[in-house]
């Protein structure tokens, strides 16, 4: 369970990794103004634990007995698993080049 967890994290980490490097490169090709570097990093920092406890309340407890209960089970293919994260660490750091 904990992996899961994890994992889930890190998938919707990396995502919204993508999404901000995306949107940085985009700001900086229009020259828009920026935040400092600080608030950033304190934005970032900030995003990431309100991910992992939001997965971390939504996949505990009572709901997750629930969801378990109604869900079928489908057999996911270990190679998709890896791929998804690995592509959105991918895109972000070309994006990141772009800034």
């Amino acid at each position: 369970m904990q992996i899961a967890l994890h994992y889930i994290c890190f998938v919707e980490i990396s995502f919204y990794g993508l999404l901000a490097c995306f949107f940085a490169a985009f700001a900086s090709q229009l020259n828009v103004g920026k935040i400092s570097s600080e608030k950033a990093i304190l934005l970032s920092v900030l995003c990431v634990l309100f991910i992992y406890l939001k997965n971390w309340m939504r996949y505990n407890g009572k709901r997750r007995t629930i969801l378990n209960a109604k869900s079928k089970r489908q057999k996911l293919q270990p190679w998709k698993l890896i791929v998804l994260p690995l592509a959105c660490i991918v895109l972000a750091l070309v994006f990141f080049q772009a800034i």
